[in-house]
């Protein structure tokens, strides 16, 4: 399978002043840019790789997919400090927004699973990580890496679980990863503006995209609490609330499993 490399001269002047950087191979692009990160290097740079060996997603699972199938990406941001610290939760969901948002212009029917985890018709297609950073040196503010993983042309026989799917299955013709790239970073940095603006907004956005909400759910929590019911909203900090058999309760972290999926075949 012909599988073409990145073409960094199309991820040039991209809206927010994007500075891309595409490495051949490396275990995490996450780590990467983390370093930067603890450097004091400025926000908006972003770090892909055509090659991810040792991909860490959430709850520390590891991954890794063949070369050229994916877009593995980190971006670097730094909220301003007048954005209250109860916002944060907000940018793994600000993320999926933008991911999302991406693929419906070009065509998809992607929806978002509560919280960080982009569906088509029920099969992932992206999953997102965030971590906060503070800077060891030079003043600067704590950072945001912002990193997220987006199947393009793996196959059936190449997907990390069957419930996962790739742009190309889904779309039945090759992926241009170049176009997909700069697609996200511009719906990401429009993402961001209204993450710090409009608050309110965002939300609105996530819930319109969620496909969670509604949805019987089943929570496997941390400590290892189980709690099943009804999806019914995201609160104000980004958490899912649950109608459940005991009275409502609010997942802020853990695993939730819907109890349609779409059916394997």
């Amino acid at each position: 399978m012909r599988r073409p490399s990145l073409d960094p001269s199309r991820l040039v002047g991209l809206r927010g002043g994007w500075r891309v950087t595409v490495l051949e191979s490396t275990p995490s692009t996450n780590a990467e840019l983390a370093s930067f990160a603890r450097s004091g290097e400025a926000p908006g740079l972003v770090v892909t790789t055509e090659h991810q060996t040792a991909g860490r997603g959430r709850l520390d699972r590891g991954w890794t997919t063949p070369a050229r199938s994916a877009l593995t990406v980190s971006a670097l941001l730094r909220p301003e400090a007048s954005i209250p610290v109860e916002r944060w939760p907000w940018l793994p969901l600000m993320t999926g927004v933008a991911v999302a948002t991406a693929l419906r212009k070009m065509g998809y029917a992607a929806g978002l699973k509560w919280p960080n985890d982009v569906l088509i018709e029920g099969r992932k297609v992206c999953g997102i990580l965030i971590e906060r950073i503070d800077a060891s040196s030079g003043g600067a503010a704590p950072a945001a890496v912002i990193g997220f993983g987006l199947n393009t042309s793996l196959t059936r026989e190449e997907l990390p679980i069957e419930s996962a799917t790739s742009l190309e299955l889904e779309s039945g013709a090759p992926v241009d990863r170049t176009e997909v790239l700069a697609a996200v970073l511009e719906e990401l940095w429009a993402a961001y503006e209204i993450w710090g603006d409009d608050p309110a907004e965002l939300a609105r956005r996530y819930r319109e995209l969620s496909v969670t909400i509604g949805e019987q759910v089943r929570a496997e929590l941390p400590g290892g609490d189980v709690w099943e019911g009804v999806a019914t909203a995201i609160d104000e900090h980004g958490r899912l609330v649950i109608a459940t058999g005991e009275g409502e309760r609010v997942v802020g972290a853990g695993d939730v499993i819907h109890a349609r999926l779409r059916p394997q075949g």
